[in-house]
């Protein structure tokens, strides 16, 4: 088996399912990042930083992507928490009421450690937080729930599940399944809200799945 950092990142790139595009994105890089180290062998090895990211990510050791075999660390740098994938903070709420207007601004982030977000089964490129406005979805979500979303989900086959929605120009949190005909059905967890049944998906835009929820007690 081949010692080359680059042929190990490149593995673990592709059996976990993402792109160089993401993982550079990941990084805080440009797009062509990884593909330039893996393809054209610039920069000549990762940066440090980069490198224990990524080796925190997919959960390998650090040596596989390029680390020397012994490494002396001050403790100091050990408790550096610049680990962390930042996720991106929607700017406005998704409404789980009436409804409210998205502008698609993100307004700053908050950090995740990489093992966690990776049993999410999600690219943390595809991941924003964005949150809960209204008490339509309660119990399930409440009013000022930060939701994590899953955009990548709109390139795969649709699942029974809570997503975030766009109808007629208002973002909205919503529990969404697919008929038997082709047509959603889109609800409220909270009776008190109505339903929308055989719905066409021509006239709903998916922005995400919801795939983890974080709320004040």
């Amino acid at each position: 088996m081949t010692d080359d950092p680059r042929t190990h990142l490149e593995k673990l790139i592709r059996e976990n399912g993402h792109d160089f595009a993401a993982i550079s994105k990941m990084l805080g890089k440009n797009p062509a990042y990884i593909q330039q180290y893996i393809r054209r062998g610039s920069p000549k090895k990762l940066d440090e930083d980069d490198r224990r990211r990524l080796a925190e990510f997919y959960g390998v050791d650090e040596r596989l992507l390029g680390a020397p075999a012994i490494r002396e660390f001050s403790r100091k740098k050990r408790e550096r928490p610049d680990g962390l994938l930042r996720i991106r903070q929607l700017q406005v709420g998704a409404s789980a009421g009436p409804g409210s207007l998205a502008d698609d601004e993100y307004a700053e982030s908050m950090g995740f450690a990489p093992r966690w977000i990776r049993r999410l089964g999600a690219d943390p490129a595809d991941l924003s937080l964005i949150v809960v406005d209204g008490d339509s979805m309660a119990p399930t979500l409440g009013d000022g729930d930060d939701i994590m979303v899953d955009h990548g989900a709109v390139s795969r086959s649709l699942r029974d599940g809570i997503y975030v929605l766009r109808m007629d120009d208002v973002l909205l949190v919503k529990r969404v399944a697919m008929g038997p005909s082709g047509k959603l059905s889109i609800r409220s967890d909270n009776p008190q809200y109505p339903d929308w049944e055989d719905v066409s998906a021509d006239n709903v835009n998916i922005i995400g799945r919801v795939v983890w929820t974080g709320r004040r007690l």
